[in-house]
């Protein structure tokens, strides 16, 4: 490795890491909250609304709907938008959404139909949190900034690699000098913790990059595995007849798609609007993997995403989910994802500490 090309790495690492480092602090620190974001958020929910017990049978979607929108027949502007299912969830999540794309979530016992109790959905901590991840508080602007920032974190992570001193001597690399001078120590804990998670950050940084520009980058995607990209589907309208009750809907998906169990559906609402259905094969290890697009109408199942013969453009969509979140490996990668997201604060301390002595003291 020349010494111009590690020096043209070391001046992007530090001045990226600078310039982009408190940013990458929030993300880092907000994805950590967000790895265990459903356990977390069942838990305030039940403290909120109280635990359902389970009983033997759940009742029919369609019972539940008109029971909801029966309650809430007095808030006409909002309608039916999605069906959260997931199936370790207390209770079923209703999502109502009104015409400035607000959301009212409504809970819901789904063996008794009670309605347990209701909240805006922004008002929610975990709701807050991901427009934090996602968004900084800034909207779209604060969607493109940390994209930026996501793929600004893939050349820090290979800039990184280039300058870690283990390709020299890899214990070097892994060694920590805690009684030693300041710079020193902040330098081993920064290259240490650097390379511990350098590829995970890489993932999460590229991931992330991807969905906050997918509008973008999901027609590259399909460019780059070629692999036709799916086509947008419509309803076809149809005067005077009516949206297909839920349950006809989630049966033609079962139909689909018969070992995969339903995990969220998402209600048109409008007039050419689909019905999505997500789902859930025992292989999976997410819970939206699988995709039956619906006619609203008619009931025509319009596209299938099957996880076990989807194309290569979809499998390499897919696999982003697992790669961001840490879910590939279970229970323990999602514990190391929380790590994952806390190293970015370390890294920003260490360097910046650093880069404070750097007039000041030598290694």
């Amino acid at each position: 490795m020349t010494l111009k090309l590690r020096n043209l790495a070391f001046k992007l690492h530090r001045y990226i890491g600078l310039f982009v480092g408190v940013i990458l602090v929030i993300v880092g620190l907000t994805g950590s909250l967000l790895v265990f974001s459903h356990e977390l958020d069942q838990i305030l929910i039940e403290q909120q609304f109280g635990r359902v017990i389970p009983q033997e049978k759940t009742l029919p979607l369609g019972a539940i709907a008109d029971t909801v929108k029966t309650a809430y027949a007095d808030r006409p502007d909002f309608k039916l938008a999605q069906f959260d299912l997931h199936p370790h969830a207390n209770a079923y999540r209703i999502r109502l959404r009104n015409s400035e794309d607000k959301d009212l979530e409504v809970f819901v016992n789904p063996y008794t139909g009670e309605i347990l109790g209701d909240r805006p959905r922004d008002s929610s901590f975990f709701s807050r949190v991901v427009r934090l991840h996602y968004t900084l508080f800034a909207g779209e602007i604060g969607t493109v900034i940390v994209g930026i920032v996501a793929l600004l974190l893939c050349i820090l992570s290979v800039t990184g690699l280039i300058l870690w001193p283990g390709w020299r001597k890899l214990i070097a690399g892994f060694k920590i000098k805690w009684n030693t001078r300041t710079k020193r120590r902040n330098f081993d804990i920064h290259k240490v913790v650097g390379i511990v998670f350098v590829i995970f950050l890489a993932m999460t940084g590229f991931t992330g990059f991807i969905w906050n520009f997918y509008d973008q980058t999901e027609p590259i995607i399909y460019a780059a595995t070629f692999t036709p990209k799916p086509a947008e589907h419509k309803s076809t309208l149809v005067e005077g007849k009516a949206q297909l009750g839920i349950d006809q809907i989630v049966q033609k998906a079962d139909a689909a798609l018969p070992e995969a169990i339903t995990t969220f559906i998402s209600v048109p609402t409008e007039p050419d609007g689909v019905f999505y259905i997500y789902k859930k094969q025992p292989q999976d290890a997410q819970y939206f993997a699988n995709t039956v697009e619906i006619d609203q109408y008619s009931g025509e199942v319009l596209r299938v995403v099957d996880s076990q013969n989807a194309t290569l453009g979809d499998r390499v969509l897919n696999a982003f989910v697992p790669m961001h979140y840490g879910t590939f490996g279970g229970l323990p990668t999602r514990i190391l994802y929380v790590f994952v997201g806390l190293s970015p604060t370390i890294l920003f301390i260490t360097g910046f500490i650093m880069y404070r002595l750097s007039k000041s003291t030598s290694f």
